[in-house]
């Protein structure tokens, strides 16, 4: 009987491609569109009584004008990245705005700046091109009155993702600048991060501390969008640190340093020449298959348990367990050429072969994550299986 498919868990809804990039509307972005409408509405209303009921459809109107604007911003993010030759996957528009989702790319200090920095661009070339229509034309109530939202949420927008911390625009700026003269692009990340933090607490302060400092309340939909966006921006900022982190890592993350010291021998040696080129013990040792290839690794626990007396007559493979196909690399594979391979070959452990396609180590996943993540690793065993 056939197996039924695992339904794909859908982000949200596609709204088709523009310039070619696929646009997605998250699900979370009726969230701020309900927000927008409970919160903006009766203001709308009591500034303007004529309009009625009339205010909460204008209220949801200017939610989907941030959408617009958004949209642009990405787009300028997308198209700006596209004269690059980096490839955008998406674009994502959610409750916290939107992001553009790129592939992999090769960036430097000065593209990242002006892929970054196209986004408020867009949204400034926005916001004056509804000032010159607000001066120009003569406009009626409603009308006057989304073109000028549309105008100050550009403005706003702008300026608000030029300030100078991830995972802001403008903190592109500070990454770019540190990666340029310290030659880290990972120490810049990290830089701009901590801008980010500083941001936060610089909107907590102004926003809310400073009016409780003066015996002032402020207002419900100010605290909740205060906390909204600084919890999004902490979120953001702590996140690129710890990418940060792990990227300045990586130059750590070398499969001979990591490597524990192991040893080949083919499918057709016994558990007898195992115990003897493991050295009691400080070599792992590692199954040529037919073809020459590393296959299968001796489990140590089953080593230890067969008797000498049937060591001479027991095949090395029943005390092994298989590699997943592929698993081994050269022993001068590392950074992020060493983890990309690693993550798309399943299993534990992989062999290490020299430039003569002998085996010179065993690397364990656990080694390479105890690098990245600067965790200290637990002694160093003999492999005793797989993880199911």
């Amino acid at each position: 009987m056939a197996e039924t498919p695992t339904p794909v868990r859908r982000e949200g809804i596609p709204l088709g491609r523009i310039a070619g990039v696929p646009v997605v509307l998250a699900y979370s972005w009726f969230i701020i569109a309900a927000f927008t409408v409970i919160v903006y509405g009766p203001v709308l209303g009591r500034s303007n009584p004529a309009l009625g009921t009339t205010a909460y459809i204008i209220a949801f109107a200017y939610a989907v004008l941030l959408l617009i604007s958004v949209l642009v911003h990405e787009l300028a993010h997308a198209l700006t990245a596209r004269i690059y030759g980096w490839p955008t996957q998406k674009i994502v528009l959610n409750l916290w705005g939107g992001h553009t989702q790129f592939e992999s790319f090769t960036a430097s200090p000065g593209r990242s700046v002006l892929v970054a920095l196209a986004g408020p661009a867009a949204n400034f070339v926005l916001a004056g091109g509804a000032w010159l229509l607000l001066t120009s034309v003569p406009l009626g109530s409603v009308a006057d009155i989304l073109i000028n939202i549309f105008m100050w949420a550009n403005f706003l927008i702008a300026v608000f993702n030029v300030l100078p911390g991830l995972p802001l625009d403008g903190g592109r700026l500070v990454e770019s600048a540190v990666w340029k003269a310290t030659g880290s692009q990972a120490k810049g990340t990290i830089a701009a991060g901590w801008g980010g933090r500083i941001i936060v607490i610089a909107l907590a302060y102004w926003f809310l501390l400073r009016p409780l400092l003066a015996g002032e309340e402020p207002e419900f939909s100010l605290v909740m969008i205060t906390v909204l966006v600084g919890g999004f921006l902490w979120m953001g900022a702590s996140a690129s640190i710890q990418q940060g982190t792990l990227r300045s890592r990586l130059p750590l993350v070398s499969a001979q340093a990591l490597a524990s010291p192991a040893v080949g021998l083919p499918a057709t040696a016994t558990v007898q020449d195992a115990v003897r080129y493991g050295a009691a013990g400080q070599n792992s040792v590692v199954v040529y298959g037919p073809d020459g290839r590393p296959q299968a690794v001796v489990d140590a626990t089953a080593l230890a348990a067969v008797p000498p007396a049937a060591a001479p007559s027991t095949a090395i493979t029943a005390v092994s367990f298989a590699l997943a196909p592929g698993a081994y690399v050269p022993e001068w594979a590392k950074g992020q050429e060493l983890i990309t391979f690693l993550s798309q070959v399943a299993g534990r452990h992989y062999a290490v072969i020299d430039h003569d396609g002998r085996v010179t180590g065993l690397l364990s996943q656990e080694a390479v994550l105890a690098a990245i993540t600067g965790k200290r690793q637990r002694p160093d065993r003999r492999p005793q299986g797989q993880n199911r």
